[in-house]
């Protein structure tokens, strides 16, 4: 029995079809996916298509990132937020054009059933971005913060190493679980392709919706599978690399 979490997916659904291919599944492994499967190449509708029905034959949970929710609301109510057609969500609504409003409405309810967190026996906290509150996510004032706070990531990545989880300096955040996984935040920003590890957090955003691949991890053993870069599979296409990535990330 595994459990693999995975990171922003961003409408790449050659990669997604290759990376469960490469983890060879059982009917006890579990996948936690951490959000963000819509905007950026081209097949964001076939991608929800697909773990819809993932989850029929695979115990799934599926967390909410923010380009989730842009893409919930457009289902919702029609309305294109500019930010959102900027950051890919112009190649998510293409990928609906051959939907009926009944196709559709199927992952608009698959989207607002999506969790915006999860916690499990051995108090492993799966979220897409992160949280504010020092008291923990169940407390937090703004429910935005789960799919766009960056301070958790950046906090754990840059603490002082010295510092030991019995000083009164220890963030009160990184406390109250044993360990944290994140997406969110590419790794790629930091010139790395793999998971990074920043005290107890784990990013597993390895930048498939750029120039990175794919990635699920084992939580128990830390191992990871990766795809192809993802633009490789996509060579017609730019995706959200349209633009300069650090223009990408300073306005999102």
């Amino acid at each position: 029995m595994r459990t693999f979490t995975i990171g922003d997916i961003h409408g790449g659904f050659k990669a997604l079809k290759q990376l469960i291919s490469k983890l060879d599944l059982t009917a006890n492994d579990t996948l936690i996916f951490l959000g963000d499967y819509v905007d950026g190449w081209s097949e964001s509708a076939q991608v929800l298509d697909y773990l819809i029905e993932l989850d029929k034959s695979h115990k799934c949970i599926f967390i909410k990132g923010n380009h989730d929710v842009y893409c919930e609301n457009w289902l919702k109510t029609g309305v294109k937020h500019h930010k959102w057609l900027f950051h890919g969500g112009k190649n998510t609504i293409t990928s609906y054009n051959e939907y009926s409003e009944n196709q559709k409405n199927e992952h608009l309810q698959f989207l607002e059933r999506m969790n915006l967190f999860h916690v499990d026996n051995e108090n492993r906290l799966f979220i897409h971005a992160g949280f504010t509150s020092m008291h923990g996510p169940y407390q937090e004032v703004y429910e935005s913060n789960y799919t766009w706070d960056r301070t958790l990531w950046e906090m754990a990545l840059t603490m002082d190493k010295r510092i030991k989880k019995d000083s009164l300096l220890f963030p009160k955040r990184l406390l109250l679980f044993n360990e944290i996984y994140i997406g969110h935040t590419p790794t790629t920003n930091y010139n790395i392709s793999e998971p990074m590890q920043g005290c107890n957090v784990w990013n597993v955003d390895t930048g498939a919706a750029f120039k990175g691949s794919l990635t699920a991890l084992n939580i128990e053993t830390k191992e990871f599978v990766q795809t192809d870069p993802v633009y490789l599979l996509y060579p017609e296409e730019a995706g959200r690399n349209e633009r300069p990535h650090k223009e990408v990330e300073k306005n999102i």
